[in-house]
């Protein structure tokens, strides 16, 4: 069984395209929970805690 130099190129690029779509799909589940954890917390503080949060927030983009 000779695999041949395409057969290496298209397993090679299947594995970064695999690589690239798995970290993608990761850093976006958990960017979700992180925004969901903090909506929990934010829920519990008064307004004037959320409003003096969002304007540090805003403050540091």
């Amino acid at each position: 069984m000779d695999i041949g130099i395409i057969g290496v190129v298209i397993a090679v690029a299947s594995g970064l395209c695999s690589f690239a779509l798995g970290r993608w799909i990761t850093n976006k589940r958990r960017q979700k929970k992180a925004d969901q954890a903090r909506a929990a917390a934010e829920a519990g503080q008064s307004r004037q805690v959320r409003r003096a949060n969002q304007r540090q927030r805003q403050r540091r983009s």
